[in-house]
Order: C-alpha cells, then sequence, then structure tokens
C-alpha cells in the first residue's frame, strides 16, 4: 500500500462531515482541520543553493499569491526560462510555502537554472473547484503581464525568457498543470510561449477502474478518489473533464509542443499515467511526449529526498527537458 496514503482506509466515523483519513477533517459546523501541509517556511536565501525566493501578491480580492525564484546564476543579459509550477495535495491541502514544496521549489529553481513562480492556488473544500483553476490560470496572466518589461513584478521584468515557458506539477498540481495547458490551447496569452509541459505523477482518475485500479490498487483507488470528490462535491463526479482527460474533447488542442510525463513503478496513479500517454497519443495533439518511469519508487518520492540517486536522474531529466 503506497506510504504517502497510509493505510488507505476509508473513515467510517460520523464524528465529522468529511475525514480523510491522515489528511484533512471537515468538522460538521463546516471548519476544516488540516492535518498536513500547515507549516509555513518564510521566503528568503537558500544557504545551500543561494537561490532567492520572496512572495508576491497576485490578487488582493481573493488573497491569490505566488513565491518566486531566482537562481544566484541570474543576470541581466541571459535571460531565463520561466516554470510555473502548481503545488499538489489533492486540491485539498498543502501550499507553496510548506516544508514540502519550498525546499523542492529551491532545489528545482537551482538544478534547472529558471525563474520559478509556484501558485499558492485555494483549496478545496472551502473553495471548491474550479477555484483552484481558475487562480491558476489568474496567475499564469499575471506572469505574461510583464513580457514588455512593465509588469508589477521587477524579478520578471528583467530575467525571464517569456518565449520559453513551462508548466509543471505533481499529483494534483500536474492535473493542473495539464488543464492549464488546455485552456491555453484555447485562449492563447499574449507574449507568452508555452513551450513544455512537465507532469511529475500526476493525478486523474475516472469512474471505470484501469489496470492495477481493477486490482492491487482497488482499495487506494477508493481513498484517493476522495479527494476529488471532496474538493468537487457538484460537478461531474470522477469522469469530469478536469478529472479523466479521456473525456475532454479538447485534448487534442492541448497548448504546447512537448510534455514530459514521469510516473513511479509503486504508484497507485502509475496507469493513470500510462493511459494518459496513449489519450494523447491517440488525441491528434501533434506535439512529442516524453515519459519516464522510476523503478522501486511510490508517488512523489522525489518531494521527500531531493538527493537520492532516482531523485537526482529525475530533476536530471527535468533540466534537459527545459534547458
Amino acid at each position: 500500500m503506497s506510504s504517502i496514503f497510509g493505510t488507505g482506509e476509508i473513515s467510517t466515523s460520523d464524528e465529522f462531515l468529511h475525514e480523510i483519513i491522515g489528511f484533512i477533517r471537515v468538522h460538521k459546523d463546516g471548519r476544516c482541520e488540516r492535518l498536513l501541509g500547515n507549516k509555513r517556511l518564510p521566503a528568503g536565501i537558500h544557504p545551500s543553493t543561494g537561490v532567492q525566493s520572496k512572495d508576491v501578491v497576485i490578487s488582493p480580492e481573493t488573497n491569490l499569491s505566488a513565491r518566486l525564484y531566482l537562481p544566484k546564476t541570474a543576470t541581466a543579459d541571459r535571460k531565463l526560462p520561466i516554470l510555473l509550477y502548481f503545488h499538489g495535495g489533492g486540491f485539498v491541502i498543502e501550499s507553496t510555502t510548506s516544508p514540502v514544496y519550498h525546499p523542492t521549489l529551491n532545489h528545482l529553481t537551482a538544478e534547472s537554472n529558471v525563474i520559478a513562480v509556484s501558485i499558492d492556488y485555494r483549496l478545496g473544500p472551502e473553495y471548491p473547484v474550479p477555484t483552484g483553476y481558475s487562480d491558476s490560470w489568474e496567475a499564469i496572466k499575471w506572469v505574461a503581464s510583464h513580457w514588455t518589461g512593465f509588469g508589477p513584478d521587477p524579478w520578471l521584468n528583467e530575467f525571464a525568457d517569456f518565449r520559453k515557458v513551462f508548466f509543471a506539477g505533481d499529483s494534483a498540481g500536474a492535473n493542473i498543470a495539464h488543464n492549464m495547458a488546455i485552456q491555453f490551447g484555447l485562449d492563447r496569452i499574449a507574449g507568452l510561449n508555452l513551450e513544455g509541459l512537465i507532469l511529475l505523477h500526476p493525478y486523474f482518475g475516472g469512474n471505470d477502474p484501469i489496470g492495477s485500479e481493477l486490482g492491487k490498487h482497488k482499495k487506494l483507488k477508493a481513498f484517493t478518489d476522495q479527494f476529488w470528490n471532496l474538493a468537487n462535491p457538484s460537478g461531474s463526479g470522477l469522469d469530469d473533464p478536469l478529472f479523466n482527460p479521456e473525456k475532454d474533447p479538447n485534448l487534442s488542442g492541448l497548448g504546447c509542443s512537448k510534455i514530459l510525463l514521469a510516473v513511479a513503478e509503486k504508484d497507485s496513479f502509475r496507469d493513470r499515467g500510462l493511459y494518459y500517454k496513449e489519450l494523447m497519443g491517440k488525441s491528434g495533439w501533434a506535439g512529442k511526449l516524453e515519459m519516464m518511469e522510476t523503478i522501486g519508487e511510490d508517488h512523489a518520492f522525489f518531494l521527500f529526498n531531493h538527493f537520492s540517486p532516482n531523485a537526482c536522474t529525475l530533476y536530471n531529466r527535468i533540466c534537459t527537458f527545459i534547458n
């Protein structure tokens, strides 16, 4: 059973309105109690990489924010690729500032020599789907507003190469990255060239189980489906096109020329990743999809140890894909 999801047991308690064991409880008065991802790490200069980070407010009305990362190699005469990163957490937990994501973005920024924008989209169930998607799209438009060099943030004005933009994310964040690339294909944003999409162990699903979901991961599918259902209570369920790419009529119009898709052997979402590759191949999308599978690893392993041999291989592949 996947260690990141604990035992995968589904709550049978009537003490709470909703409970995903080990992750979140929704009390009967509507209050949400998150059991993971609550600690906040401050922005600043990362001691080992020299990466600088800072927090910016994108929308005061909705409190939408992002954390920006700049590598120590940045100079005004050499523009850097832009990496827009969407964190995971099943749409209901985690943030850009958490002890999982802040160190990861420092590492990714240094390794790939990018200017990174880590987006702190609002979470369900307080802000149900599609809020996280609309927040993410607003953040992308905010980034694009800098392409003339006169946007609100000096780092993006001075250092960013808007001809080399990448959307990336892990788990639920990879789902968001994919859907933002679909949206970009439908509604191009002036000044921004989306070159590639980096999907790390994407969280996709569907009503009908596939692959290992029919056998060894049957119980775990039921457990992980809870996250989508909690975040999207009034949507079209597990076959919502946002969650099940097979149901998306716009798949062939995905708005970039290349995808890096990473899956892990022991991950219960592995077969969904393989199916995504198959769907993109059949869709008529004209781009190139590269897939890598990490043997012996589980879901999002690279977030927790950046220097294991398998994590180093993955980060090197991301760097090569971008540069």
